[in-house]
């Protein structure tokens, strides 16, 4: 079953950007390089499980979750959800964003259906964040979610305890 885990938000506001943080950490247990500023993956898909960071998620990222059986979103939300770590699945919808240049994951995997005859099975997983103010460091309560969605994650993947 391949897999492509998308995560997306602003790295420069702190706890927006743990999305990034679960990227990097699967990526180290995948045995690939960090994604650094400005590198989004999209040069190193390809395996059973591949990995993106955005800023965004835009209409034209439909063509690259298509193939793929399962799609993973990552992203933070902003304590709206009693949880730390929420958990959905995702249907095919085609519920708008305010701004058009942009969609929601349920709105992407709904144009994948659509245009590209596939829409693979999808789950949003979201993480709270605390602070999200200028700066680059998770706080504490959010890198330890993280880590917590990067061992479910890889044990989802049939990866090993680390």
């Amino acid at each position: 079953m391949r897999t492509l885990v998308i995560g997306y938000g602003n790295p420069s506001r702190r706890d927006d950007g743990v999305a990034l943080v679960i990227i990097n950490g699967l990526r180290q247990r995948l045995g690939l390089r960090r994604l650094e500023d400005n590198d989004d993956g999209f040069n190193e898909l390809g395996h059973d499980v591949d990995t993106l960071f955005l800023q965004q998620l835009m209409p034209e990222l439909a063509e690259t979750i298509a193939p793929y059986d399962r799609v993973v979103f990552l992203d933070a939300h902003v304590g709206i959800y009693p949880r730390m770590i929420r958990r959905v699945d995702i249907e095919p919808s085609t519920d708008r964003a305010i701004v058009s240049h942009h969609v929601k994951p349920a709105g992407l995997v709904e144009i994948a259906r659509r245009l590209f005859g596939h829409a693979p099975r999808a789950e949003l997983i979201s993480v709270r964040g605390f602070d999200f103010d200028f700066g680059e460091e998770l706080t504490e309560e959010t890198a330890e979610a993280a880590r917590d969605v990067i061992d479910d994650l890889w044990r989802s993947f049939g990866g090993a305890e680390q």
